[in-house]
């Protein structure tokens, strides 16, 4: 079977490196790989390839790096030949970034199958991993999905779970859901006519949406609840202000029941060795709880746990964290 992959980041990586180790036993042949061109990033601003074209090089794999596949794209119609080409049976496609007209998604013999980080139809859309996270699910997955042009909404192919533990991160989900993305699709590509024949329809009355994230998420609004607050650190690149500098809160214990509060939301009850105690706002049974923060970071600087923070007098008992809006 001729497959093409495509794919961007390390999510996507995972993936294709799992079907290279696999292909033997698959009996397929990786003609070409498809990822986003290389971009600058960094302080350096240093133009830096994909993950995915990192093991696309390694393992000696023709690359390819379309802008777009649109024919209003001056070489949309040159990329479609290019792709066509290929003779692909099947294209694998984990955390593309581009979008995949119809044209391009009937090429491939078996059509275009999706890696995707949920149990779709829950967390169609860019953020499902974040937005799981932040919403306190109990458990998330990958589902392997038979592309159309609608946004995350074909039919299913297979589907695999796996719980959300209480101090999971974005990073740590991820790695866990880039091997169960790999280890399905290497599951699907060795039945695939039998799993196709078997394809469930979405149903689109229970689909929800994971909204892209923005910087602006992660600001803390310490009159939220523990909990909200705790997976919202957990979700995203979190921050909060006191004296008028912007910190980065990095780490965080789950919230103890027993830990509860009359102080204002924001104030800092404790900065001991072990975790800074934060007051924060009630939960909907009314009840305040403290949060234990573990790990955070001032502008400039490296990240620091509760006892170098308490160590350095960073904070002291009864500064308060501010509700600021950013600029």
């Amino acid at each position: 079977m001729r497959v093409v992959f495509a794919g961007t980041p390390e999510f996507a990586a995972v993936a294709l490196q799992k079907l290279i180790d696999e292909k033997e036993a698959l009996n397929i042949d990786i003609v070409a790989v498809y990822t986003q061109p290389d971009r600058r990033s960094g302080r350096g601003q240093k133009i830096t390839m994909s993950a995915v074209k990192n093991v696309a090089l390694a393992n000696g794999i023709a690359v390819e790096q379309p802008e777009s596949f649109s024919l209003k794209h001056e070489l949309g119609q040159v990329c479609r030949e290019t792709l066509q080409s290929y003779q692909a049976d099947v294209m694998i496609v984990a955390a593309y970034g581009l979008i995949l007209p119809k044209a391009v998604l009937e090429m491939p013999k078996y059509g275009c199958l999706n890696i995707h980080a949920s149990l779709l139809p829950k967390w169609r859309g860019a953020a499902p991993i974040h937005r799981a996270i932040l919403s306190g699910d109990a458990t998330t997955g990958i589902t392997i999905m038979q592309m159309n042009q609608g946004l995350d909404a074909g039919d299913m192919l297979y589907k695999v779970a796996c719980p959300i533990q209480d101090d999971d991160t974005t990073a740590t989900l991820h790695d866990t859901l880039a091997v169960l993305g790999g280890e399905a699709i290497v599951t699907v590509l060795a039945d695939l006519v039998n799993f196709q024949a078997n394809a469930i329809p979405q149903n689109d009355a229970d689909a929800t949406y994971a909204d892209k994230v923005f910087t602006q998420d992660g600001l803390i609004d310490w009159r939220q609840s523990a909990h909200h607050i705790q997976r919202q650190i957990r979700a995203l690149s979190a921050y909060t202000y006191v004296n008028q500098e912007r910190i980065k809160v990095i780490s965080v214990l789950p919230v103890k029941p027993e830990q509860t509060t009359n102080e204002p939301a924001g104030k800092i009850i404790s900065v001991g060795k072990k975790a800074i105690l934060v007051s924060c706002g009630t939960n909907e049974q009314g009840v305040a709880h403290l949060l234990n923060i573990t790990g955070m970071q001032w502008a400039g600087g490296k990240m620091l746990n509760a006892e170098q923070i308490a160590n350095a007098n960073k904070l002291n008992d009864g500064d308060v964290f501010e509700i600021k809006a950013d600029e």
